[in-house]
């Protein structure tokens, strides 16, 4: 057998297992394992400014193509309740990524050691597995488990914390030997999805909710064939959208009380059946459960057992992966079509399609400071269908749910129940790390960008080349209007005289040097019909530096976007378009 460092273990396991690309921040606790890292040189290593922005680059590494786990490796103590952030977030959408903690020596960890926390029960609520190692020989037996975790059932992230002497400690491994474990995924039967298509069938105005799990499970394929067998329209959640081009004649919107449509939600409205696919019933796709649920019957089909029932109780619940149950659920289809046992719903898809060719929001606004719905008018008008959107959250992420257009899986990456300001940045790294060639179009207000800002040094360091749209209103803009029920404007300003930058006109800080001083290029617009014009500079720059390049857009102060407390009475709170 091979004699090596356990460190050196981790790092044929990490390899063993797919692993080409780890984020991270070396310090004094994780040496042994960066020098095993170099010692293997297999893995590229991309250095984060923080450790929360590297885990957040792991996310987006992994939510780029199927398959993908992100791996993200900190010191020690704060280098790891930097990474809870992360960790959250991935384990709130479904997300497997691999944190890697260094610790201090075994006997140590009880007397207050420098920069020795508990981590691994700090992340617990947060991970599918956090563990210390205490045993050098259990190194590489951990890892192997790790990852089949994060690929079995619900994936989620794991966190793996190695003290200093576990790590330097001489093991037998072989590396030769290591195989991967199978991932466990359960599966629909026959006889339920038989059950669910009975109760589709005896629905008038039958619906597909489409959720992240099909994407999870690479199935949106298989979840366009089976809307196009049984001809029922599909309500993607904002994990879904994508699932289904938008172009197609049966998306019918998204639903929800922020990022929707308004013909979505009037169609979910109009339904009296939704089967959801791989999807959680998130309060905000659903607003209140008597409102969603009044007259309607469910379906609802989850990876996770303890998903069903969590929000309501569904009329069916089925524990399965998207893609086995989808797999299941277009055989059975094809069956019944054949044999003449599936209903006609030409006249139901006509009416939805209506809906979303009437029911629209206004975006071809001329104000100048930039009205924000005319900058996604001009995304769309400028941007191709193979463009990754990456965003977090405010209004300048519900505004690009409402309007922009997405036409394949993975091309909408959004942390979307966790919401963590700062994300967008590394997220849009990650993906360009596990991307080289599309579009990658990020999306921001000044306040997520100014979260870890510095992050844009890690894409000019590492030429990691992105457009990175930033709206800039000098607010923080979402909570700015949710303190309009409490009839106040306070501590959401950003704005400010700016000594160094007086032609700012007191929006602030200077982004384009602060972009620029951190080796990027940055545009900054304040006309509308100047913002294609920046598009255009912004790939000319791109592709002469290889850089991340910004291109802020100065918007009006404030505007108000679309949202309500239920998905039957949302603000409308710019023009709306009622098209004949």
């Amino acid at each position: 057998m091979a004699k090596m460092t356990a460190a050196e273990a981790a790092v044929h396991v990490l390899q063993k297992e797919g692993i080409s690309v780890a984020f991270g921040v070396p310090g004094a606790a994780i040496n042994p394992l960066y020098a095993a890292l170099k010692k293997n040189g297999t893995i590229k290593h991309i250095l984060g400014r923080h450790v929360e922005g590297a885990s957040h680059m792991a996310e987006g590494y992994t939510r780029a193509a199927p398959g993908n786990i992100g791996v993200c490796i900190g010191t020690s103590g704060p280098a790891g309740t930097d990474m809870i952030t992360g960790l959250y977030s991935a384990q709130a959408d479904s997300i497997p990524i691999l944190c890697i903690t260094g610790q201090a020596p075994r006997a140590r960890l009880h007397k207050e050691d420098f920069q020795a926390v508990d981590i691994s029960s700090i992340a617990k609520p947060v991970t599918k597995m956090a563990t210390t190692v205490l045993e050098p020989a259990q190194v590489p037996r951990v890892f192997q488990q790790a990852f089949h975790l994060m690929r079995s059932g619900r994936p989620g992230p794991v966190l793996i914390d190695l003290p200093f002497d576990v790590m330097m400690a001489q093991i037998e491994f072989d590396p030769g030997t290591y195989t991967p474990l199978d991932a466990f995924k359960p599966r629909a039967s026959r006889a339920q999805v038989e059950k669910a298509l009975q109760m589709m069938s005896e629905a008038e105005h039958p619906l597909i909710t489409a959720g992240g799990g099909i994407i999870n499970a690479n199935a949106s394929a298989l979840l366009q064939e089976f809307a196009e067998i049984v001809n029922v329209p599909v309500i993607p959640t904002l994990m879904g959208w994508g699932t289904i081009p938008d172009d197609h004649p049966l998306m019918a919107g998204m639903a929800g009380l922020q990022t929707s449509h308004r013909y979505g939600n009037a169609t979910v409205l109009a339904s009296d059946f939704i089967i959801g696919i791989g999807n959680r019933w998130a309060n905000r796709h659903t607003g209140s459960v008597d409102v969603f649920t009044e007259g309607r019957t469910f379906v609802h089909v989850d990876i996770e057992p303890t998903q069903i029932g969590r929000v309501f109780g569904p009329d069916l619940g089925i524990v399965s992966d998207a893609g086995y149950a989808l797999e299941l659920f277009v055989e059975v289809a094809k069956e019944w079509k054949a044999a003449g046992k599936l209903r006609d719903r030409t006249g139901w898809v006509a009416q939805c399609q209506h809906r979303k060719r009437t029911m629209l929001r206004r975006t071809d606004y001329d104000n100048v400071p930039v009205k924000p719905l005319r900058v996604y008018e001009e995304m769309n008008k400028y941007f191709g269908r193979n463009t990754r959107y990456v965003s977090a959250i405010g209004l300048s992420q519900i505004a690009a749910a409402q309007f922009l257009h997405v036409y394949q899986p993975r091309n909408w990456i959004n942390c979307g129940q966790a919401g963590p300001l700062g994300w967008t940045i590394p997220a849009a790294l990650g993906v360009r790390a596990a991307d080289p060639s599309t579009d990658i179009v990020a999306i921001s207000g000044d306040y997520d960008f100014q979260f870890l800002i510095e992050e844009l040094a890690v894409g000019a360091q590492f030429k990691l080349p992105y457009i990175h749209v930033l709206v800039n209103n000098s607010y923080l803009g979402l909570i700015r209007q949710s303190q309009r029920g409490f009839d106040m404007d306070f501590c959401v300003q950003l704005s400010f005289e700016n000594v160094n930058a007086p032609e700012l006109n007191g929006y602030g800080v200077d982004h384009v040097a602060v972009v620029e001083g951190l080796g990027c290029k940055a545009i900054r617009v304040h006309k509308p019909d100047d913002i294609i014009p920046a598009f255009e500079q912004a790939r000319e720059l791109m592709a002469k530096y290889s850089v991340p390049v910004v291109v802020e857009v100065i918007l009006e102060r404030v505007t108000n976007i679309a949202m309500g407390t239920e998905i039957n009475a949302i603000n409308e709170f710019n023009d709306i378009i009622d098209a004949a």
